[in-house]
C-alpha cells in the first residue's frame, strides 16, 4: 500500500468508514485528501506516487492500460509545443482505444467541485458495487457524451498516445479513488491549475 494512502484508509476503517460504500463515506475521504493538499504544495507528488505504487508487491501491477480502471501515470504529450496546456501526471479512466492508444477521462482537468460531481455520476455505471480490483467503470465516450448527467467529462476527455507514456500505469484500487481524486498529484504544464480550471467550466457551461 502506497504511503500516501495508507494512513488515510487506516484511520477511515477504524472509524466505520467503509471506502466509496456510502456518500458520507466518500465525503470524509474526499476531505481527508484535500487536507493533503492544503498543508503539502509539493507539486511533484505525482511521480513520488507513481514510485511507490509502481514497487508495492502486495499492489496489482498492470503492465498496459485496462478499460474503466483508475491509473496515474507520467506522460510526455506528442504535440506538447503546441498544447495550451497539458498535464505531465494524468489521473485517468481509459474509457475507449483509440489511434496509437486510448481516450481517458483524466480528472484532474475538473476543480475540485466538478470533481467530486462527476466522480459521484461515475459511481452509478460501474461493474459491481464490490470495490474491489473486479470494479470498474462501464461506460464509453458514446454513453457519457450522450447523457446530460455527465457533462462535466466534456473538458477531461483526453486522446493518450501509449509511445508518449513513460512509465507504466499506475493501478488505483477503487477503494482508494475517492483520495487519488484530491490529492496534489496534478502537474499542469503551460499554464496553473486556475487557468486550467476556468477553461473547463467554461467547456462545461457549453460556452
Amino acid at each position: 500500500m502506497a504511503s500516501m494512502f495508507d494512513d488515510i484508509l487506516l484511520k477511515g476503517i477504524r472509524s466505520g468508514k467503509a471506502p466509496a460504500r456510502t456518500d458520507a463515506a466518500r465525503q470524509w475521504y474526499r476531505d481527508q485528501a484535500k487536507g493533503v493538499t492544503r498543508t503539502n504544495r509539493n507539486r511533484s507528488k505525482g511521480d513520488k506516487l507513481i514510485k511507490e505504487l509502481r514497487q508495492d508487491n502486495s499492489r496489482r501491477q498492470d503492465s498496459r492500460f485496462m478499460m474503466g480502471n483508475m491509473y496515474l501515470f507520467a506522460y510526455d504529450p506528442k504535440h506538447k509545443d503546441t498544447l495550451p496546456y497539458y498535464d505531465r501526471f494524468p489521473l485517468i479512466f481509459p474509457i475507449n482505444k483509440a489511434k496509437g492508444g486510448f481516450l481517458g477521462i483524466n480528472m484532474h482537468y475538473l476543480p475540485p467541485i466538478l470533481r467530486a460531481k462527476l466522480m459521484d455520476q461515475l459511481y452509478t455505471v460501474l461493474t459491481n458495487k464490490a470495490f474491489d480490483e473486479t470494479t470498474r467503470l462501464s461506460a464509453s465516450y458514446k454513453v457519457l457524451n450522450s447523457a446530460a448527467k455527465f457533462k462535466e467529462f466534456q473538458p477531461t476527455i483526453k486522446h493518450y498516445l501509449n509511445a508518449h507514456v513513460r512509465t507504466k500505469p499506475a493501478y488505483i484500487n477503487p477503494s482508494e479513488w475517492d483520495i487519488a481524486l484530491f490529492l496534489p498529484t496534478q502537474q499542469f504544464v503551460g499554464a496553473t491549475a486556475t487557468q486550467v480550471y476556468a477553461d473547463s467550466r467554461r467547456i462545461v457551461r457549453g460556452r
